[in-house]
């Protein structure tokens, strides 16, 4: 009997597992109508969880979450790392699976704090609800994840709700996510209660009901606080997020607007071409073809400022190392004063002794001589772009010949550029993986950027999600700053984003194309992300800690309470 009790239980385990994940795999389309699966996603794991009778079934439950998660929602990551290192893909899903606790540790920690929270059980179910949210949020903030994801990230696609994230970024939103979550659960408890009270259920039937503690008559109050918060604070979002969106439209309705050129050459193998027409000719192929879609831009419109993808010229610029590079850097700096509009592009920049992977910024030439600025990214990503400093060590180069050898740039930087109308725009460049701190943005809003505009090579990830997640999240930045975007990548998908976070127009994955486009550059917006930037992390952090610290000291006092 026991044997069977156990596999009914771990089959309903299983089966809430599975649950969870493929609502959570139909929610990150970031899609309408799946990104109303968010609200419910995690109910099934929720409830597996309040039935578990042990700090081990919880962290079995939480193992088995982030694997599956990880797996589903990331499972695209091992073939784009099998691609770009030629480990075998066995070996890169091996890797990944057996890291998944590290890169997705929210769901282990908050269903322990849940636990261990329920086990007193005066505490009440709204506290196990914020105390459960609180972790994920907090453990989110303290442990940077590899991909920087966020439950809130899936609510861009309604523009009502992603609005909210200029108060405390996307973990905002999925600290509210979380809250509906169990609001759901528990009103879901409540129904079944009110049932078995009209119906005049036996005490042992509604025993055998999935409610958790607290069955029975006259029970339905406590489990209808957490819903009527979780509904609260979404009434409250989209609230907000209404009449922020109107006041966001407004100032850009009032404001000036630049014309931004984008080119996507979809031109990635760059090995391949060098092997092909050695090294200059790969070099003079890939700025042949940005000179032709340059002059197919100019041919629509005349912009105020022109952006090539990150490393479209792969090599150093304004420090040749040959006397070609010497000649092709002037006719880069001649093919911009020919035009008369400035350029961002991709390069290396130099020091002499240390490359970075740099954002060039070049205006035509005033008094003869042409004008350029770096900046050198500096988030980068481990191993394939640079090794810890503890880890530089010759054995490991031979075993990672793809391993990375830039070095991180000083960090967020406003570069100020003169358009021919006269004006001055101050922008914010960000390199591929800058964009997913939200923190870099905000303090180059700080500093007076008006615009953010961010290179990408997403070439490594053809054929998966992963463009349209990365576009995604990179438009949070907008909100989070109320600043507008534009975005350049070498195969797609390059885009204009404007301040409220929408996708005015972009490119498709794969394809050879251009943008012209108006975007409005609205006056400054004051916004408590980009003034206080990812506070609500380490508040949620502090909170849970608190909650869990008090639920264990009334847990003590109970037990040595006297009879």
């Amino acid at each position: 009997m026991v044997r069977g009790m156990w596999n009914r239980a771990s089959l309903s385990r299983a089966l809430a597992i599975a649950a969870t994940t493929a609502l959570l795999w139909a929610y990150s389309r970031v899609e309408l109508p799946w990104m109303a699966l968010g609200f419910v996603a995690l109910v099934p794991w929720l409830r597996a969880l309040d039935e578990a009778g042990s700090t081990r079934e919880t962290l079995a439950l939480g193992w088995a979450l982030t694997v599956a998660f990880t797996a589903t929602v990331f499972g695209w990551f091992p073939t784009a790392l099998h691609r770009y290192t030629q480990v075998p893909l066995w070996i890169c899903w091996s890797v990944m699976l057996v890291t998944a606790p590290l890169l997705q540790p929210q769901f282990l920690t908050a269903a322990v704090a849940r636990h261990l929270v329920r086990r007193t059980r005066r505490l009440g179910h709204l506290r196990v609800e914020l105390v459960f949210a609180l972790a994920y949020v907090g453990t989110e903030w303290a442990w940077p994840k590899l991909f920087a994801d966020t439950l809130g990230h899936g609510l861009h696609a309604s523009a009502l709700l992603r609005q909210a994230a200029d108060v405390a970024g996307a973990p905002g939103l999925t600290l509210v996510l979380l809250l509906v979550n169990g609001g759901v659960l528990d009103a879901w408890r409540a129904v079944v209660r009110a049932v078995a009270s009209v119906f005049l259920l036996s005490p042992r039937t509604i025993s055998l009901l999935p409610l958790g503690e607290g069955q029975g008559r006259g029970a339905v109050l406590p489990t209808v606080r957490p819903a009527a918060l979780g509904l609260a604070l979404l009434l409250l979002v989209i609230g907000y997020g209404t009449l922020r969106l109107t006041q966001v439209q407004s100032a850009q309705e009032q404001s000036q607007s630049l014309t931004i050129g984008v080119v996507q050459a979809n031109l990635t193998r760059y090995a391949e071409l060098a092997a092909e027409q050695g090294t200059y000719g790969a070099v003079r192929t890939i700025l042949d073809t940005h000179y032709a879609l340059s002059d197919a831009v100019m041919a629509r419109a005349r912009p105020h400022l022109l952006i090539w993808p990150e490393t479209v010229y792969p090599t150093t610029y304004g420090t040749p190392r040959s006397e070609d590079g010497a000649e092709l850097d002037r006719e880069i700096g001649a093919f911009v004063t020919a035009n008369g509009v400035p350029l961002v592009f991709g390069a290396y920049d130099s020091d002499g002794s240390t490359e970075y992977n740099a954002a060039v910024f070049l205006e035509p030439a005033r008094r003869g001589r042409v004008e350029f600025t770096a900046y050198r990214k500096a988030h980068l990503f481990p191993l394939t772009e640079w090794v810890p400093a503890g880890l530089e060590a010759g054995w490991l180069r031979g075993l990672l010949p793809w391993a990375g050898t830039w070095a991180r740039g000083p960090g967020p930087e406003v570069v100020e550029v003169g358009l021919a109308d006269g004006r001055t725009l101050r922008v914010a460049p960000l390199i591929c993986y800058d964009s997913l701190f939200p923190g870099h943005v905000a303090e180059a809003a700080r500093r007076g950027a008006e615009l953010v505009v961010t290179l990408s090579n997403d070439a490594w990830f053809a054929g998966t999600p992963a463009p349209r997640l990365h576009l995604v999240v990179a438009a949070f930045r907008s909100i989070e700053s109320r600043l507008p975007q534009v975005r350049s990548t070498t195969s797609g998908i390059s885009a204009l984003v404007d301040a409220t976070g929408e996708i005015r127009a972009e490119t498709q994955v794969d394809t050879r194309d251009v943008l012209v486009s108006a975007l409005p550059v609205p006056a400054r917006l004051p916004t408590l992300a980009r003034a206080w930037g990812d506070w609500l992390g380490p508040w949620a952090l502090a909170g849970a800690c608190a909650l869990l610290v008090q639920a264990l000291v009334f847990a003590r006092r109970r037990r040595w309470a006297p009879a």
